[in-house]
């Protein structure tokens, strides 16, 4: 008997590059940047943007759209910074974001009173690597708890993303993890990666990453 093979996963994904493109059409129109925040379940995705939205949540206009596999635990905490609506989108059971509930998220965003638009995306280094949200970049989130071959061991992620953010750096006394060889092997697979090194608890490295954010919309906004 003949075999017949439906390729589900192209249709798929070209679906949902279908709904990035209208994603990035209406954050251009309304020049507002968007992160994908990525990285491995604890990396810290949730701790940065509470502190981001207690520092500058009333000098800027941010909207927060956060996934996860089961709960809405990520939306509550941060819900508890902002008097704008934080959206959570509940995937029950899959491990990323998609496109579709992005722009399903957007419905409820004023995008002409928002300034940037931050993804906290599931946990995960495999999976959200593959998926284009209609973000401006993505943002890696490498904590120092997870060994310096993180990059290696999940390369796709590391060369789709444009930036990474080392978290946790308040641990580096209290475990063997070698910045200079993590920068490295991340550069191994994407030479173009920048850094910036954070710790949500000491506030250590965040003038700097709320610096980077002022930076991204201040360009978004003169882009004639």
């Amino acid at each position: 008997m003949a075999v017949r093979t439906i390729e589900v996963r192209e249709r798929v994904m070209a679906r949902n590059d279908e709904f990035a493109a209208d994603v990035r059409h209406q954050l251009a129109a309304c020049r507002v940047p968007a992160f994908n925040l990525v990285s491995g379940p604890g990396a810290g995705k949730t701790a940065l943007l509470e502190r981001t939205l207690e520092a500058l949540g009333k000098e800027l206009n941010l909207a927060v759209v956060t996934g996860d596999v089961q709960t809405q635990n990520d939306a509550d905490r941060l819900s508890i910074h902002t008097d704008r609506l934080v959206q959570a989108v509940v995937t029950g059971g899959a491990c990323h974001l998609d496109a579709r509930q992005v722009l399903a998220s957007l419905e409820a965003v004023d995008l002409q009173d928002t300034d940037l638009l931050f993804v906290e995306n599931v946990g995960n280094l495999v999976c959200p690597a593959s998926w284009d949200l209609g973000e401006t970049a993505k943002i890696v989130l490498f904590a120092v708890t997870d060994g310096e071959d993180k990059p290696a061991k999940y390369p796709k992620m590391f060369r789709e993303s444009r930036y990474v953010v080392l978290t946790k750096t308040d641990l580096l006394p209290h475990v063997p993890f070698d910045p200079e060889r993590a920068v490295a092997c991340a550069h191994d697979i994407n030479p173009d990666l920048e850094f910036l090194f954070t710790s949500a608890v000491t506030g250590e490295g965040l003038d700097e990453w709320y610096a980077f954010l002022r930076e991204q919309v201040r360009a978004a906004t003169s882009t004639s």
